[in-house]
């Protein structure tokens, strides 16, 4: 088997995925129940998989589903997103000695294999590796990336607040994977098409025992990815975003949003790709030892902002827009793409219950009116 190769393994196929992961020493990472919610973990056996679950989305809801079937990736995303493991919420940086010398702290290189990652969390994580690695970026980003092995999963069946096929990320993937699965349950049984992205896939695979894939599976498999491309629950409206919200930026539209928003910065904790933070040194009370911590940070706090004098964003309104604006105009000036992937959590769980795809569209529906 080779990149470019499709191979078919069954349930217990993918349990020996799992397995191999963990073999080869790697920190296997997915779906899994917990909470009320299908959120991202650590798997010590396929066992711990979500099988026959799903989830009903909306605006402010998220609500977990037993299904008639066995399927394991029939779910949309969940409030954690893959970006947590890559770009901790929360870590020490430094020790801080009572000469104020900065000791920092050495992590241990990272290996993660992540298995289930849809179109549209990859796509956040090619966009987290623009924004954090590289030669000027966050080194431990870059460590945790280095080594990391991606199981992909095709989306066969979207939420009600997905809109990645408006965004272009989903809802099949097409890069950045080591391995691709896509799920079909029929009269054939309960079964996982693979696509092998890279050489270490292929090694992977090998170890996992595969049926060869026959031309009626890979048709089938492709015909389910490109349906569900039909039924997202939500879309982006199809204009240039950047100019909208560039012309909108005085627009009266931005009190509405206000005065239902909260500002509680859960839309930017959910969001996949959301990478700003702040920095806070915490001492013992001896005053002997201090340390510093990142932790993830939002444009909805008034501290975030904050300069000498003040907050520059003092309303609600504002914060919204810089948002909204920086996701999905600005970010282009400054990495090249959107900053949105069309995942929907943002949606899904805002207490408000605000689409992000609604307010855009009210935009546009303002800037024609202001046309007319």
């Amino acid at each position: 088997m080779m990149p470019g190769d499709a191979a078919v393994i069954d349930r217990a196929g993918l349990d020996r995925l799992v397995e191999v992961l963990r073999a080869h020493r790697y920190n296997v990472i997915g779906p899994q129940v917990r909470d009320g919610a299908v959120v991202l973990g650590e798997l010590e056996t396929g066992a711990a998989l979500p099988d026959g679950w799903g989830v009903q989305t909306a605006p402010g809801r998220y609500r977990l589903v037993r299904r008639e079937d066995a399927a394991v990736f029939s779910h949309s995303a969940g409030p954690g997103s893959w970006k947590q493991f890559l770009h901790p919420p929360r870590r020490k940086i430094a020790d801080i000695t009572p000469d104020l010398e900065s000791a920092p702290i050495e992590e241990a290189p990272a290996r993660y294999a992540f298995l289930g990652v849809r179109g549209c969390d990859l796509a956040s994580i090619a966009i987290l590796q623009r924004v954090l690695g590289g030669e000027h970026g966050d080194t431990s980003f870059d460590r945790r990336h280095e080594g990391l092995f991606v199981v992909a999963a095709n989306c066969i069946e979207p939420g009600g607040v997905c809109f990645c096929a408006s965004m272009g990320t989903g809802p099949g993937v097409s890069a950045g994977y080591d391995l691709a699965l896509t799920e079909r349950i029929d009269r054939l049984g309960h079964r996982f098409l693979v696509d092998i992205g890279t050489e270490a896939g292929a090694s992977v695979l090998a170890e996992v025992g595969t049926h060869q894939a026959s031309a009626a599976d890979v048709t089938q498999a492709r015909e389910a990815v490109t349906e569900a491309a039909g039924r997202m629950g939500r879309s982006m409206p199809d204009l240039d975003l950047r100019s909208l919200i560039r012309d909108s930026s005085e627009s009266p539209h931005w009190q509405d949003v206000a005065s239902r928003c909260l500002t509680c910065a859960n839309c930017t904790m959910v969001c996949p790709t959301c990478f700003c933070t702040s920095t806070e040194d915490v001492t013992d009370l001896e005053g002997d030892h201090a340390e510093r911590w990142e932790h993830w940070s939002s444009c909805f706090e008034l501290d975030f902002s904050y300069q000498h004098g003040g907050s520059v964003r003092r309303s609600g309104e504002s914060r919204y827009r810089q948002w909204l604006s920086h996701k999905l105009s600005t970010w282009y000036d400054q990495f090249g793409s959107s900053g949105c992937v069309g995942c929907g959590r943002c949606i899904a769980w805002c207490p408000a219950g605000i689409d992000l795809t609604a307010e855009v569209a009210a935009l546009a529906e303002g800037a024609g009116d202001d046309q007319r």
